[in-house]
């Protein structure tokens, strides 16, 4: 049985240098082929390069960018399928969600995380990775804590990001409680947090925050 292994991170990229060199060598260096997943919008070609030169530094030479779009084709799919590693953008969460979650796109990255291809979320993509997707009221149009269905690469806790940014603690708690999670992970803007098997394992920066649903 493959090792899973998920990357949060607080903010946007680039990936840190430890981070970045271990997601390369999870997605196999020069054999391997990384996925990035975005919202399109204007210069999204150079933003990329945000996500891809320090993989490249580590010997990373495919990437398969796929804009995010309520439809996707059978080539696309089999693309995705094709690749070793995933990285999901931050951007606006509802639709990142929408387009990512419950979809053919989701199943093809449950599937490559459970056959051992790492997967990387920046803020939105952080955020729908747990099974419970928790949009803090600043990050939607409606001002509301929204508790939706995330992917579920893994359980049993919360995630929140830009957290001291947005000042996020008691957000954080009371989504704890409403779940009913035994964890929450407040992660700040240029930290990140590594999870091997749904068990956090390493982490970048010192500016993470860890809280326990008191029983």
């Amino acid at each position: 049985m493959n090792n899973r292994h998920l990357f949060l991170f607080g903010g946007s990229p680039p990936f840190s240098n430890k981070f970045g060199k271990k997601f390369a060598n999870l997605s196999l260096n020069n054999k391997g082929k990384v996925a990035i997943l975005f919202i399109e919008r204007d210069g999204w070609e150079e933003y990329m390069k945000l996500y891809t030169s320090i993989l490249e530094e580590n010997d990373i030479k495919r990437f398969f960018f796929l804009p995010l779009s309520p439809n996707t084709d059978h080539a696309t799919l089999q693309e995705l399928s094709s690749c070793t590693g995933v990285i999901i953008s931050g951007g606006e969460t509802e639709l990142y969600r929408n387009c990512i979650v419950d979809t053919p796109i989701g199943q093809r990255i449950t599937k490559l995380y459970e056959n051992g291809a790492p997967v990387a979320g920046f803020s939105a993509g952080a955020l729908i990775s747990p099974l419970n997707c928790v949009i803090s009221p600043i990050d939607n149009s409606r001002n509301e804590h929204l508790f939706l269905t995330g992917l579920g690469l893994i359980r049993d806790c919360v995630i929140s990001v830009h957290f001291s940014k947005w000042k996020e603690e008691e957000n954080l708690k009371a989504a704890l409680a409403r779940v009913n999670a035994p964890s929450g992970y407040g992660i700040d803007d240029d930290e990140g947090l590594y999870f091997e098997n749904e068990i956090l394992s390493e982490t970048e920066g010192d500016n993470y925050y860890i809280f326990k649903q008191e029983k």
